[in-house]
């Protein structure tokens, strides 16, 4: 009935998604294993994509040849670039999406990979020989062989769902639990742990009185995810909402602590710190006297309103008075509740620098079950795994990118050196070099790479050289174009000073108060030599020349760290002989076996006194 498979993925939300479109389209033969084939791609908390750092990874995965962007933009109805206020290594693109739409989409583009195959079933035990994984075995008896397996199993291992003092097993709303699994990897030798992350109930948008709320509207010039020229951005937009919590919303909740199960000891396991529940809020800032709650619509042809920030676990009766002490709410239906939900995952560390497991060779993890939260931290731990499955069935290269190279990459070392007991969430404060890690340039860092792989097209990588090479002729312009002192009148008027003997572009580019637009209206000569030029080419020279030193010096530090970066640990290297490491080094350095120095520095319990010893080691 089945063919032997390169890779099975387990699991059809965003990591299995872009695991299976990834290998598949790479070449390998791929079966994509799911509970529900309904429920491919499906947005199981909010009906969005992207946001502060989390934008910048959809734009990687985008980059490298993947297909979150491309779904995005498909199915978004609105589009808005954050923090345009601050600096462009903070600028984060999100999307406001169409729930079913997104979904459909994703099963769409799956469906038009010819050598990537569905089945609905639910995997419950692995088969595993001599260490090796030779194939999955489902509840239906059937066992299918492949050569790897990724496991993106999400919140379904062991799920079990949290309504006020109700419970039972699910791994989402209205979907079944996944059993058998955990108990297997831990017979194997993984360790592993409970998480807990919620979701907050859906209101009738017919019920709800947007004229007391604050409208959020998309952008004007709204941008997209894709840097494919031929995805659109999104032609018009819906509004979402914004209104408040008020203290008498807080007296309401605050008064049923004890029925939440994170207040009555039922819920042991940890939630996203980032992410709080909306009575972790009124417990945690008690001097609060009001959260801010933003009301996102779900698509263009629904009813159902998501209310972002009001995530709770509450009994339904009390969510529904607490709504509708809302602002806007006074006459809020509810569709369905808040809940909670906890689940199995893997402690990372246990994980490889290709997401590869350790213990079992062939098999790999992405998603959840290592601990992260979030569709973009997902999707591109899928791509990744997908990639390295693939590489590793055709005898390829392992794919690996650098913290200095992508916030994948920021991810990916985070969770294989450092662990997490609680819901990993991208930051842009966790990444280093997020000055050269933006998400305007993600295409120039990444595409080159992912077409090496064979997973970015041909026509990505047309695109991307015409792209390189106008933005290195327009840096070429800023740089010997000048203009005479005659256009001191415009400068005046643009709020900037005069300039007293011609000066080049470049230089009154670096003046915080002028951009491109702003330069185009100097003279004509300006004009025309800048206008040829696309917008995003011009926004990537103005970040470069504006931020020329900071760049400077973040390149400047990337080559210093390489040197240890490069620097090889043989593998099963012996650290019972070297004398002085500390015990605490001594056994993370043993359990997790860097590949290199510098995956060294970066685990947690290893001093730079243990980094000092062994480099002396490894240099006798």
């Amino acid at each position: 009935m089945f063919t032997t498979y390169d890779v099975i993925v387990v699991g059809g939300g965003h990591a299995g998604c872009e695991a299976a479109a990834a290998a598949a389209n790479m070449g390998s033969r791929v079966l994509l294993v799911t509970m529900n084939l309904q429920t491919i791609g499906q947005m199981s908390c909010n009906p969005a994509m992207g946001g502060v750092a989390k934008g910048q990874i959809v734009r990687e995965i985008d980059a490298l040849g993947g297909l979150s962007g491309i779904v995005a933009d498909k199915s978004a109805i609105q589009f808005r670039m954050l923090n345009r206020s601050k600096g462009p290594a903070m600028w984060s693109p999100r999307t406001q999406n169409d729930r079913m739409l997104f979904a459909a989409t994703w099963r769409n583009m799956l469906e038009k990979i010819p050598n990537l195959d569905f089945w609905q079933d639910m995997v419950g035990e692995l088969l595993v020989e001599a260490g090796r994984i030779v194939g999955v075995k489902t509840s239906l008896g059937l066992e299918i062989k492949a050569q790897t397996v990724i496991l993106t199993n999400g919140t379904f291992l062991n799920g079990l769902i949290h309504v006020g003092a109700k419970q039972f097993g699910g791994g989402r709303m209205g979907d079944r639990k996944a059993t058998g699994l955990t108990e297997q990897l831990v017979k194997l030798g993984f360790t592993t742990g409970r998480m807990k992350t919620g979701t907050p109930p859906r209101v009738d948008s017919r019920s709800l009185d947007y004229k007391v709320m604050e409208e959020q509207k998309g952008d004007l010039n709204p941008q997209k995810f894709s840097f494919l020229e031929d995805i659109a951005s999104v032609a018009k937009q819906r509004s979402c909402h914004i209104t408040y919590t008020n203290p008498t919303v807080h007296a309401t909740l605050a008064a049923s602590l004890d029925q939440s199960p994170m207040y009555n000891g039922t819920i042991q396991s940890q939630g996203p710190r980032y992410c709080p529940s909306i009575e972790d809020k009124i417990h945690r800032f008690a001097d609060k006297e009001r959260h801010q709650l933003f009301v996102e619509p779900e698509g263009w042809d629904t009813v159902e309103v998501y209310v972002n920030g009001f995530s709770t676990s509450l009994p339904e009766d009390i969510q529904f008075k607490a709504l509708r002490q809302i602002v806007g709410f006074e006459k809020a239906k509810m569709l369905r509740p808040g809940y909670a939900i906890e689940y199995d995952y893997f402690h990372p560390t246990q994980l490889s620098n290709t997401l590869e497991t350790r213990l079992v060779e062939g098999l790999f993890f992405a998603g959840q079950i290592n601990g992260t939260t979030g569709y973009e931290e997902a999707g591109c731990q899928g791509l990744w795994a997908g990639v390295n499955a693939h590489q590793q069935v055709h005898g390829g290269s392992p794919f690996v990118l650098s913290r200095a190279q992508a916030y994948m990459g920021v991810l990916v070392d985070d969770l294989i050196n450092k662990g997490t007991e609680e819901p990993y969430r991208m930051f842009t404060s966790r990444a280093e070099f997020r000055i050269l890690l933006r998400q305007d340039n993600a295409d120039l860092r990444l595409t080159a790479i992912g077409h090496a792989l064979g997973l970015a097209t041909a026509e990505r990588m047309a695109q991307w050289r015409a792209k390189e090479a106008a933005l290195k002729q327009l840096m070429h312009d800023l740089a010997t174009y000048k203009v005479p002192p005659a256009v001191n009148a415009k400068l005046q008027d643009m709020g900037s000073a005069p300039i007293h003997e011609r000066q080049a572009l470049q230089q009154l580019l670096k003046r915080p108060e002028l951009d491109v637009e702003q330069l185009v209206q100097l003279e004509e000569g300006v004009a025309q030599c800048l206008g040829r030029y696309a917008s995003v080419v011009q926004e990537q020279a103005a970040i470069q020349v504006k931020y020329e030193s900071y760049i400077r010096k973040e390149e400047e530090f990337v080559a210093k760290l390489q040197k240890l970066e490069n620097k090889a640990i043989p593998t099963n290297f012996n650290y019972d002989a070297i004398k002085g490491l500390s015990a605490e080094g001594r056994e993370k350095l043993k359990r997790i076996q860097p590949a290199t120095v510098g995956q060294a520095t970066r685990i947690s319990g290893v001093s730079s006194a243990d980094i000092s010893i062994l480099l002396v080691y490894m240099g006798r």
